[in-house]
């Protein structure tokens, strides 16, 4: 199992893959020192038996010919949980992959449960093991050894018959058109622009005042850009506890900074600290007229969490009775927005995933239908 490190080898790999319906595919990266992913090696196979590695690391190799077949629209990329693989394309190649098929979502839709690992639909699809020995190894070393080549060629080999069997399944209960809106935001650039000034979503959920949240974006845009420039990760810079505590003390001196416990000692002094304290005054000079606060601080102290959980409770029967994980349909997010209002903007109020749920949600939510045991099992029933 040679690696392939020279950009003909790869040219000739990748025209004989785009002669297929379909090409499985996976990358082993590090980012644990990192801000963005360093991309270590790539795994590709075909339906007719064909697989090859390949070294990014190599030197003066030109990754084109790949590139070039993730655009190629004559032959579906076919991924595992794509989210950090897709991700890695974009931001080496500009492009992200289509046709695309992610099997983790694919595997949702077919009933094998929320988030199902690869591993899982190995054993369960490909009636196969795969050796986990090498998961944690450290990809950017060389040489790699024989058995993390061949944990690296096992990700897209038994990732084939998986393909079809879910392919084939999905065909059989026309449910190919439920994949389109989580395959819609995987091939979306806007998934994978990490912008500075959006940094501070991520940690909004316990932020409750327009001032908070007002500090909370600019000490959260100051730590991205500053991660991103750095190239390091953005706990290496401020970790997420401390930007928290800024935000909700708001801090406007050096004494004041320092006395948070999560600052480390000294550290109110340093550069870093005269950064953080000028992001919180432009927090504090910032217009709260502009601040709203987000949907999902407001509507956890809306008093219904009793509903949301009789939502849950549905969701899951429905999801049982479908064959389906509940997490294709519904997130907690969307069941809290829906237990607040009837005409909320979330996807279970849309197309297919209303037909299935959202108007039994809402039918639930206003005594029009009930649920109830039959056999051991929660059931649903229309009440006269």
């Amino acid at each position: 199992m040679e690696l392939i490190s020279a950009t003909q080898a790869l040219s000739d790999a990748c025209a004989r893959l785009a002669a297929q319906t379909f090409v499985t595919v996976d990358t082993e990266f590090m980012r644990e020192t990192t801000y963005y992913p360093k991309l270590c090696l790539i795994q590709m196979a075909g339906p007719d038996g064909f697989a090859c590695l390949v070294d990014p690391l190599a030197k003066d190799l030109d990754l084109k010919p790949f590139f070039e077949l993730m655009a190629d629209e004559s032959t579906v990329k076919v991924f595992h949980s794509a989210r950090q693989d897709l991700e890695i394309i974009w931001l080496l190649g500009g492009l992200l992959p289509h046709p695309f098929f992610d099997t983790q979502v694919a595997a949702m839709v077919c009933g094998y449960g929320d988030s199902v690992s690869y591993e899982q639909l190995v054993n369960d699809v490909a009636k196969a093991r795969i050796d986990k020995s090498s998961r944690f190894t450290d990809w950017s070393r060389r040489p790699l050894s024989e058995a993390q080549l061949a944990y690296a060629l096992s990700d897209v080999t038994h990732l084939v018959t998986i393909y079809q069997v879910l392919a084939a399944e999905l065909l059989s209960t026309d449910r190919g058109l439920w994949l389109d809106e989580e395959m819609a935001v995987l091939t979306s650039p806007e998934t994978y622009q990490a912008e500075p000034a959006q940094a501070w979503r991520r940690l909004s959920g316990r932020m409750r005042k327009p001032r908070e949240i007002a500090v909370l974006m600019e000490v959260a845009g100051w730590r991205e850009a500053e991660a991103q420039s750095r190239n390091v990760p953005r706990g290496r810079i401020l970790k997420d506890e401390a930007v928290i505590d800024i935000a909700t003390a708001g801090p406007r001196s050096v004494e004041a900074l320092g006395r948070l416990r999560t600052i480390p000692a000294g550290f109110e002094r340093s550069r870093t600290g005269t950064e953080i304290l000028a992001a919180v005054e432009r927090g504090f000079a910032r217009d709260l007229s502009q601040i709203a606060v987000p949907e999902r601080s407001r509507s956890r102290g809306g008093g219904n969490g009793a509903l949301v959980d009789l939502l849950k409770v549905l969701l899951k029967a429905v999801a049982e009775a479908e064959g389906v994980a509940p997490k294709i349909i519904a997130t907690v997010d969307d069941l809290e927005a829906l237990a607040d209002d009837d005409h909320a903007d979330v996807a279970v109020l849309q197309g297919w995933r209303r037909s299935l749920f959202g108007d039994k949600a809402l039918a639930l939510k206003h005594g029009r239908m009930a649920l109830a045991v039959e056999r051991g099992r929660v059931t649903v029933r229309e009440l006269p």
